[in-house]
């Protein structure tokens, strides 16, 4: 079978704004992604991240860059400012070379996060314990 692109969802939840837990968070969530999924860097084309308005002490791609992401394009952005939502949220959307059918892909959400996407039929939450 020969591989197609897919596209992998993620977030996770910090409870601080903190360099270090944002480096910790997001560490966990990308390697999280690939466990679940079966993957590898070299399976990664491209890596978006989000942040919302009240995390500023470190880039969430710098987390991926420390997994050894050096050659794959990485982008961070600013989150929506939607009322009510979630704060401390750090958001992934990863496009990826697999073997996986779309209905296979594994989107994780850590944390406080595990409440956002309840409504995915295949999805990896952990919630904060």
């Amino acid at each position: 079978m020969a591989k197609s692109v897919r596209a992998v969802r993620a977030a996770t939840q910090l409870t601080a704004d903190s360099r270090e837990e944002m480096l910790d968070r997001v560490s966990e969530m990308v390697t999280e992604v690939m466990a679940a999924n079966g993957l590898g860097v070299d399976d990664f084309i491209s890596l978006i991240f989000t942040a919302t308005a009240d995390l500023h002490a470190e880039f969430p791609a710098y987390a991926a860059r420390q997994l050894g992401f050096d050659d794959v394009p990485l982008l961070c952005a600013r989150e929506l400012e939607i009322d009510g939502s979630m704060p401390r949220v750090v958001r992934l959307l990863a496009h990826v070379e697999t073997d996986l059918a779309r209905q296979d892909v594994t989107h994780v959400y850590l944390h406080g996060a595990a409440a956002l996407r309840r409504d995915l039929t295949k999805v990896r939450a952990v919630p904060d314990e």
